[in-house]
């Protein structure tokens, strides 16, 4: 069956779904979006992905052509319309088209709203019982990443280099300190069983899942510290895991391939995806 897509209002079959090539999110990335899992075909934490969006609409003087509430709406028919029980739901909102290219624009202008949904197994990923293997990479992107924004070139590149050399994917690099994975925040726990991130700021994406992990980190008594740590401290950590709407928790078992722990996905990091999914189901 075709997937039904929505666009500036409409449902349609993707094969029918069109943008202009003027629009802005097309020729300058001039655009920003959120990726909210779904369980059973309910939403997962969307409230936290819908006010990430807002913000980042906030920052960027982007309007945003629907409610928070219509929103939603279109989301939960998109599940319906394409049968979805597992995955996502893709959303990307560009400041729109004034029919030509042009790097200024003015305040007339009116966005473009493209939704879909992608079917995929997040529950049973062969990757949470292997764990994945990461490279360092240096860390060439803009300086908002706080913002979620459609300039992902640097993330692709990133990521390619990982598969070329035989990882799953990279945590990147900046100033000899780790600021996140390619697309996922990025977790150590140290010999002493400290539960280490970097802390929120314009350096890093500030996740939904990541907010949610740190409450419940919390929750169980877990010793938790928000600071910078180096590549070599997380080669010498205990665990290491990520974190996104979509792996929710994956363990880290090779940075540069160098083994973490034991090279097997640590239990703290499986304890918090089981108590991270119980949740999330719970309050879908």
């Amino acid at each position: 069956m075709e997937r039904i897509v929505y666009v500036n209002g409409a449902y349609v079959p993707e094969s029918e779904a069109k943008v202009s090539v003027f629009d802005r999110g097309f020729l300058f990335a001039d655009a920003v979006y959120e990726v909210t899992s779904v369980l059973d075909g309910r939403l997962i934490d969307n409230a936290g992905h819908i006010a990430r969006l807002e913000r980042s609409c906030r920052e960027l003087e982007i309007k945003m052509p629907v409610t928070a509430e219509e929103l939603t709406s279109i989301q939960l028919a998109l599940i319906e319309k394409n049968k979805l029980v597992e995955g996502g739901v893709y959303l990307q909102l560009t400041r729109g088209n004034e029919g030509d290219r042009d790097f200024s624009y003015g305040d007339a202008i009116e966005p473009t709203l493209v939704l879909f949904t992608q079917a995929k197994k997040l529950i049973d990923s062969p990757k949470v019982q292997s764990g994945i293997k990461v490279i360092s990479f240096d860390d060439i992107r803009w300086r908002r990443r706080d913002i979620k924004t459609t300039s992902l070139l640097p993330a692709c590149l990133a990521k390619h280099a990982a598969h070329a050399a035989g990882a799953d994917d990279v945590w990147l690099l900046e100033n000899g300190y780790v600021t996140e994975g390619g697309s996922s925040n990025a977790y150590i726990i140290t010999q002493e069983g400290t539960l280490v991130t970097r802390p929120l700021s314009n350096d890093i994406l500030h996740g939904i899942t990541r907010a949610a992990l740190m409450k419940l980190a919390q929750e169980t008594g877990l010793k938790i510290e928000e600071r910078l740590f180096t590549l070599e401290e997380a080669m010498q950590a205990k665990e290491a895991f990520i974190s996104s709407a979509t792996t929710f928790v994956w363990p880290v078992v090779a940075i540069d391939d160098q083994p973490i722990g034991n090279g097997q996905p640590g239990p703290m990091a499986l304890k918090l995806r089981d108590i991270y999914i119980q949740t999330a189901k719970a309050c879908a």
